[in-house]
């Protein structure tokens, strides 16, 4: 179930770009009046990610996430029989919607269902369709298109929905706890944390195509990130609220989801950054640009396999604080081989070595944010998880933009970024990774239970069994005087 439901949702948030020339055709549309098709789809995801912790604590993990396949499979047959645009918009909106339910509220039932060290194992298998799905959407939305048509991109979703949807009904378990049903909606802080998020999402999708400096791309940005503050202050002082923020407070998971939030954004600017140095600098095809950074999958999944069998030795301090040193000194190179001539293959080589250094970092935050939670509350650490990774997502265009601005002569705008203006960028990202690498070091090692399978230490501290125990008290006998003998019969008792 969470394979089918990660797969769904990243394949679907990447085929549809692939598409768009066919539909603008279809419909007698230019490619440029077709942005609303790809951008109302993370938009309204980042609307509904909030609520599904909520939901999935309300009205149980087995129930959402088979709606949440529902919806999607139902708004994706829609798609593919739309006769208009504003159809397809609305469709499209729905399937978004719905995305946003799937994700965290398939991570929560999984961080409820395994132990930490089942999860590391675990992981090994489930980053493969994490990485293969952006790689392998494009070779199949492309063959679709040309043998199909535009509407097989959305119905192809249809097999693999309705094969996830029956495995449920006939598998998954309900786990639902008796105080969840007792919670209010905190429909203030949903709406803040909503809008915010989705004003994040518009922010980012937009600013490529209508420009990082027009005045609807800055608002969104500026508007939704004052949104989510507020939103956090809120439930910071609710006594119910619809995300429990409070768990910022426990220091592992902080610490974690800041570099969950921080220490992505050097890597997801590099693929960011990369495809405008292929296609923008150097005049190359869309292709190309893609081929130049499929190589950090492969990349990622040679690391995951290594870390998984280490994480409990090792720590998640070491690793994380390794692979973004490894980010680091992989993009200051790259910042110094960037130019106009420089060959895919060096893209290829930078990608791939940013896949290695990242395979380090992504499943030890993942396993450390939870080591010292409940269960009881894997519904809303998934879900703040997930908004702290789309602020990581808004983030990189963000801080690779602004280097590009910084590092373009203002006589010489409107030609575009020279080479210089890439470089910076790229040593703006090492610098940013170097920080978080030590940042990183400090989520510290295991403790020897953890090392071991056992309990963490918080647990394994207020378990009754590890409380030191008392030495007994013991009468002290005297000594005898020498050649004095106990009576017959009294032998070994005090005088």
């Amino acid at each position: 179930m969470y394979l089918a439901s990660v797969f769904l949702v990243i394949v679907d948030g990447v085929i549809t770009t692939v598409a768009l020339p066919s539909i603008g055709h279809h419909f007698h549309l230019s490619p440029t009046a077709l942005d609303s098709v790809v951008v109302v789809y993370p938009v309204c995801l980042g609307v509904t990610v909030p609520a599904s912790a909520w939901l999935l604590e309300h009205y149980g993990g087995r129930r959402m996430l088979l709606l949440g396949l529902t919806l999607f499979t139902l708004a994706s047959a829609l798609c593919g029989l739309a006769q208009s645009l504003p159809q397809l918009v609305v469709f499209r909106a729905a399937q978004g919607a719905a995305a946003g339910l799937l994700t965290p509220v398939s991570q929560g039932l999984l961080f409820r269902t395994f132990s930490q060290r089942e999860q590391v194992r675990l992981s090994r298998i489930l980053i493969i369709p994490q990485q293969l799905a952006p790689a392998l959407a494009p070779v199949l939305g492309g063959v679709l298109v040309d043998s199909l048509g535009w509407r097989w991109v959305f119905l192809v979703n249809l097999p693999l929905g309705l094969a996830a949807v029956a495995f449920g009904l006939a598998f998954l378990d309900e786990h639902r706890s008796g105080a969840a049903r007792d919670r209010h909606l905190d429909t203030t802080g949903l709406l803040l944390s909503g809008s915010g998020l989705g004003a994040l999402m518009y922010g980012v999708c937009a600013g490529p195509d209508l420009g990082w400096g027009a005045p609807a791309v800055l608002a969104t940005l500026l508007g939704g990130a004052a949104l989510l503050v507020a939103a956090v202050r809120h439930q910071w002082r609710a006594r119910r609220p619809a995300l429990r923020v409070r768990l910022f407070e426990d220091r592992m998971f902080r610490r974690a989801s800041l570099l969950g939030a921080l220490g992505l954004v050097p890597f997801l600017g590099a693929m960011f950054l990369v495809p405008l140095v292929v296609q923008q600098l150097q005049s190359r095809s869309a292709l190309d640009s893609g081929t130049a950074t499929c190589t950090e999958a492969v990349g990622i999944l040679l690391t995951v396999q290594v870390v998984g069998r280490v994480y409990h030795r090792v720590g998640p301090g070491p690793l994380v604080g390794a692979g973004l040193l490894g980010v680091a000194a992989v993009e200051l190179w790259a910042g110094g081989a960037t130019g106009a001539g420089t060959g895919l293959w060096t893209f290829r080589l930078v990608m791939f070595l940013l896949g290695l250094a990242m395979g380090a970092v992504y499943l030890p935050l993942t396993a450390a944010s939870l080591t010292t939670l409940d269960r009881a509350d894997a519904a809303q650490a998934a879900t703040l998880s997930t908004v702290m990774r789309q602020t990581s997502a808004a983030l990189a265009p963000a801080v690779v933009t602004a280097s590009l601005v910084l590092g373009t002569p203002t006589t010489g705008a409107a030609a575009g970024p020279p080479a210089g203006a890439y470089r910076l960028a790229f040593l703006t990202l090492g610098v940013l990774a170097l920080l978080c690498a030590a940042y990183g070091f400090r989520l510290g090692r295991p403790s020897r239970a953890s090392a071991a399978g056992g309990p963490p230490a918080s647990a394994a501290s207020a378990s009754p069994t590890s409380r030191p125990r008392r030495p007994r008290s013991r009468p002290v006998r005297p000594r005898r005087p020498p050649g004095d003998r106990a009576p017959a019969g009294r032998a070994g008792s005090t005088p």
